[in-house]
């Protein structure tokens, strides 16, 4: 049988914190033999003295400091319990995680989490980056609660709600000393199968991957997100399409040159993607905080 509790626990911490038995039993709203009979019997129980008494004034011993050092976590995480039980008794879930495609920004939701956390304190907010068809299934496999900015439309079999939020519109780019970028007129799939592509590696475990844009037998290489193609591309270790709103400044400044490709990528619809049929406080709120599509056209332009 456990000797230690809770209340026992609430009652060293206070006296520690005050200095004295009386001064405990004031903020605990209790009368000073309560305080006084609760640390007697858990000294006894225990086996040990838990303060040095100098006249009213009281001091931890040092097997009474390590019971308080361990006993605060306790407390803490008890507390942090009873209020993630409430949460969830009003509608609040305890976790809930947004699945992100790594085209978006994470960076740029901070006011968002900021208004969100101000109100769902103690829902435990996560933020995880997926890529193509593993944003998807993120969803489906219960790893996240949320997709923002999913590309494409999701995969057959339904058990998902999506709403398009907005459109990623791509431009074809290579660096300045790249082959493709001294070639006038529009690229071909010739020109393009001469050279060496950068795609971002589709992070599904189940579902069937997804490739965009590439040949047959292309020479490939594959990252791992959106930033680290556009950092490769830029180095002129290959070529692709990246989000415009990214390269606008690089094409400009010519970082970056754009080319006609006889064969251009349409524009990528993104969502939001839920479970169907799930409810809650957190998914409510994060549904109408994203809907309109704003905070997804800030992500799409920040990096």
């Amino acid at each position: 049988m456990l000797k230690l509790s809770l209340d026992a626990l609430l009652t060293v911490d206070a006296i520690a914190r005050r200095g004295s038995f009386a001064a405990a039993a004031r903020e605990l709203f209790r009368v000073p033999s309560t305080i006084s009979y609760t640390v007697a019997k858990l000294e006894d129980d225990l086996g040990v003295q838990l303060f040095e008494r100098f006249g009213p004034r009281v001091e931890l011993t040092g097997a009474g400091a390590e019971l308080l050092k361990e006993g605060r976590y306790l407390l803490k995480a008890a507390g942090d319990l009873e209020r993630r039980v409430r949460r969830v008794a009003s509608g609040w879930e305890t976790e809930f995680t947004l699945a992100i495609d790594s085209m978006l920004s994470p960076g740029a939701l901070m006011d968002d989490i900021a208004a969100f956390c101000a109100v769902a304190d103690q829902t435990r907010l996560r933020l995880v980056k997926e890529e193509l068809s593993g944003t998807w299934e993120a969803l489906l496999d219960r790893r996240a609660d949320l997709l923002v900015g999913a590309a494409g439309s999701g995969p057959p079999g339904g058990g998902y709600t999506a709403e398009a939020v907005g459109t990623l519109s791509f431009v074809f780019v290579v660096a300045p000393m790249h082959p493709l970028a001294s070639i006038t007129g529009s690229l071909s799939k010739a020109d393009l199968a001469a050279h060496r592509a950068v795609a971002v590696a589709d992070s599904a475990r189940r579902l069937e991957a997804r490739t965009v844009g590439l040949l047959f037998g292309q020479d490939t290489l594959t990252v791992p997100d959106m930033q680290t193609k556009y950092d490769f591309q830029r180095a002129g270790l290959g070529f692709g399409f990246l989000p415009a709103a990214w390269v606008a400044d690089d094409v400009a400044q010519g970082r970056l040159v754009a080319k006609d490709v006889d064969e251009p990528k349409p524009d990528e619809t993104l969502y939001l993607g839920w479970r169907t049929g799930e409810e809650g406080a957190a998914l409510a709120w994060w549904r109408a905080r994203l809907r309109d599509g704003a905070a997804v056209r800030r992500m799409a332009t920040a990096r």
